[in-house]
């Protein structure tokens, strides 16, 4: 394999700080954009159904086609970046994804919408590995190039929580379009301040594109996600799951073998072997996989226990994204201080504490008690990702920065659809495990109430009025059973994985200098 001994002779020069940190602000506007994006359809979904008319297949295909677009991408536009410039990929895929969501604002029919909400995951892949990477070359100080990756990470994270905010004051006032069409003057600023400030970086000697890893990437990424999502709904033991799996595994088994052998691979997966880089990528994988479980019940808890409206629940989301972007920007004094493993283990035991907290919720837990926890675990996966982040970034030279940041994305990718595909099957197992219902209920009653909270609630608005109010107090104490056993299933994963890490990291410098050579 061949790898330049001495990347950063042949860089560009280090831009000025204040050019430094505009670039800074563009590429934490375009990651806080594409995180909206990530969580601001779920509030859409019930307008879009009742104008579009979609089937189940679709409503799921509209759902998660851009996640299919955008992870399978991650690895390819990574390298794309690093041969053609990050700057040139970065501008040509915010004008793609502006142009992407005008056409699925106004999809006029399912089919379209499924089709542009692929093309947006197309774009998506484009711009994510592209911010961290021209973080990676424009910060070339490392603590300054640690507190960049600390402030783009929390941006992340906070971009979770605005998502529910945006869609609900758009929703309140617009037509469901208009979730995708504020798009388009954010993206319209990140080209034009992008063009102006920032500067162009690519690999000065990236070897060929190989063909067979971008097609073996694609399918394998997006085949095992297939598999998890679909394992999820359908059960693990489904023709449709095995055949995905077996499918994905064996593409991603060859492409690993294949990288092994080529001089300039698509992932030099030698760096796997690395404790601190497996370390640091299985620590952003499992967090995420927390993260959007976390989402999903809050969503719920919110709206269905509490009987919040989205705007509301949306904003009692908030304080956690903020605490996320807080931890975000503190990790460079806590590196500083106690050092890259144990600023990790921290961070991730103070995520298994809110989730341990979040297994003791009820219909009457005061905010004030959501809130403490909240902010504690949004503390705790700031931290988090800020550190692995950089880590992974320091792990390679400038010139392989795309790549790179492909990965931790990936990972990031793989553990949103684990968290939901896992834990989701265990809160619905819970729920329908505890669930005591009235005798003599038909069975399409039955059926529906068991499937989740949001059915059997709307299963219990054309019942009686005595025997509703049986069937939603069962459903919602079910529901919280299943929160219980989910997030005391998290705490504990969590807090093996922050053992892993201490370890994982022990020794890494608190200053990453130079990524060694390969």
């Amino acid at each position: 394999m061949t790898t330049p001994t001495a990347p950063h002779a042949a860089a560009p020069a280090t831009p000025g700080a204040r050019r430094r940190w505009a670039a800074l602000a563009i590429a934490c506007l375009s990651v806080l954009l594409l995180s909206i994006d990530l969580t601001v359809l779920h509030l859409a979904l019930p307008k879009l159904a009742a104008d579009l008319s979609p089937t189940a297949p679709q409503i799921l295909w509209i759902g998660d086609v851009y996640g299919f677009a955008l992870a399978g991408l991650l690895i390819t536009m990574g390298n794309v970046g690093d041969r053609i410039g990050r700057k040139r990929l970065l501008l040509i895929g915010a004008t793609a994804f502006g142009a992407a969501s005008a056409v699925t604002a106004y999809a006029p029919t399912p089919e379209l919408l499924i089709a542009a909400r692929a093309l947006l995951g197309v774009a998506g892949a484009t711009i994510m590995p592209s911010t961290l990477s021209i973080i990676r070359n424009v910060f070339t100080d490392p603590v300054e190039r640690t507190t960049a990756t600390g402030i783009w990470s929390g941006m992340s994270a906070a971009g979770f929580a605005l998502g529910p905010v945006v869609g609900g004051l758009l929703l309140d006032h617009f037509w469901w379009g208009s979730v995708f069409l504020i798009n388009l003057p954010v993206m319209v600023l990140i080209v034009v301040s992008g063009a102006l400030v920032l500067p162009e970086s690519r690999n000065p000697s990236p070897g060929r594109l190989d063909a067979a890893s971008v097609v073996l990437s694609i399918v394998g990424v997006i085949a095992v996600i297939y598999a998890i999502k679909e394992a999820a709904t359908a059960g693990v033991w489904q023709t449709s799951v095995l055949t995905a799996a077996a499918i994905g595994v064996a593409a991603l088994v060859v492409f690993a073998f294949r990288q092994v052998r080529l001089p300039e691979p698509l992932i030099d997966v030698r760096l796997f072997r690395r404790r601190a880089f497996s370390a640091a990528v299985g620590a952003n994988l499992i967090a995420i996989f927390g993260m959007s479980a976390l989402s999903l019940v809050f969503a719920w808890y919110f709206q269905l226990v509490l009987g919040w409206s989205p705007l509301q629940a949306g904003l009692a989301s908030i304080p956690g994204g903020l605490a996320a972007a807080v931890g975000g920007v503190l990790s460079t004094k806590l590196i500083a201080t106690w050092g890259r493993s144990w600023t990790v283990a921290t961070g991730l035991t103070l995520s298994a504490i809110s989730f341990a907290c979040y297994s003791q919720l009820a219909t009457g837990t005061p905010y004030a008690f959501v809130l403490t926890a909240m902010l504690i675990g949004g503390l705790g996966i700031g931290l988090t990702f800020a550190v692995t982040n950089d880590t992974v970034l320091a792990s390679v030279p400038r010139e392989r920065a795309g790549a790179a940041a492909a990965i931790s994305e990936t990972a990031f990718e793989l553990g949103g659809a684990l968290g939901i595909a896992i834990l989701g099957s265990i809160l619905s197992g819970v729920y329908r495990a505890h669930l005591t219902l009235p005798p003599d209920l038909p069975a399409s009653v039955v059926t529906a109430i068991r499937e989740s909270l949001p059915t059997a609630l709307e299963a219990a608005s054309a019942l009686p009025t005595d025997l509703a109010a049986t069937v939603v107090a069962t459903a919602k104490s079910s529901f919280l059973n299943a929160i219980g056993v989910t997030a005391l299933t998290t705490t504990v994963i969590i807090a093996l994985l922050a053992a892993c890490t201490a370890i994982g990291l022990r020794g890494v410098p608190k200053i990453i200098h130079e990524a060694p050579d390969h």
